[in-house]
């Protein structure tokens, strides 16, 4: 993308995030709602090619965004768990900036400005990079810090600025290009801070194809199994209701997972998202949010 792409655009104030007690609403002008819904199949697309794995939820290679920046962990075939606590099917995660891979596997993974730790069971963080490019990669790593053979391919991301100039805005003549960068800023904008769990990767009204993933994310908690005890930890319950009526789907995530394969008929539904410890008791409730399922992928 040119220099004169990135000049060219111009400012326009949208929330990426909803206020307290909603869930993260669709974006209200009509070309930033054309370009996000352009995306949805791409955030909820199912990937079965390796049956552990970990990825950045909502950032890709190449794109370019203003700092600081909201990155989102995702993990599947594991749970997560933070540091200190042995699990054999979980763990925790870590992001390795401008550096590559550690040489020695069986070490820990050390603590630097390169080496970022997430051991308090996190499924995101906000960053703050100066200008220019970077590179960005996932280890995956047990409650000693040492790497499982589990790791995301290095993305190279570029910051094109502060987030506090002029956000960009999408341009009716110039729509592919300043959709592109306005969508990539906008996956990338820092949450509110609050703690919430929250859908990573859909929108209150959104529509999707079946089956989709569904993405969970939580902050100001960490996420730990069921099983252990952990102080400021929980595990996700999802319950899926029909709109008409009923309950159509019921999921506990016990094991720490923060992602979850979702098979339905066409229809209207409501996703009810709760954090719980591991006593039972509900530390936080996400708010309602309702999406459409318009077509059978298979």
């Amino acid at each position: 993308m040119g220099h004169r792409i990135l000049c060219s655009l111009v400012v326009l104030a949208l929330a990426s995030v909803s206020p307290a007690g909603r869930a993260d609403t669709l974006p209200a002008g009509a070309l930033e709602k054309r370009c996000w819904l352009a995306h949805t199949s791409e955030r909820t697309a199912v990937d079965l090619r390796e049956p552990t794995a970990v990825s950045f939820s909502n950032l890709r290679n190449g794109y370019a965004f203003r700092s600081p920046f909201w990155v989102e962990f995702g993990v599947r075939g594991m749970g997560v768990v933070p540091a200190g606590n042995k699990n054999e099917r979980a763990g925790h995660h870590h992001i390795l900036i401008d550096t590559p891979l550690p040489i020695n596997h069986q070490a820990q993974i050390p603590f630097s400005d390169t080496h970022k730790h997430f051991g308090k069971g996190q499924t995101g963080t906000q960053l703050d990079l100066p200008d220019g490019k970077h590179t960005l990669r996932l280890l995956f790593a047990d409650h000693e810090h040492r790497p499982y053979f589990v790791y995301s391919r290095e993305i190279s991301i570029q910051v094109i600025g502060r987030r506090t100039a002029a956000p960009v805005r999408i341009e009716s003549n110039n729509f592919d290009d300043s959709c592109t960068l306005w969508y990539q800023d906008t996956m990338a904008a820092p949450r509110s801070g609050a703690k919430e769990a929250y859908v990573k990767n859909l929108r209150d009204e959104e529509v999707v194809g079946s089956p989709f993933t569904l993405s969970f994310g939580v902050v100001g908690l960490g996420i730990a199994p069921a099983a252990q005890k952990v102080k400021d930890t929980g595990h996700f319950i999802y319950t899926i209701n029909s709109r008409g009526g009923g309950q159509v789907q019921r999921q506990v995530l016990a094991d720490g997972r923060t992602e979850s394969l979702i098979e339905l008929p066409r229809g209207d539904y409501e996703l009810d998202l709760r954090l719980q410890d591991s006593d039972g008791n509900q530390l936080l409730k996400a708010p309602p949010l309702r999406f459409s399922v318009q077509k059978q992928e298979r």
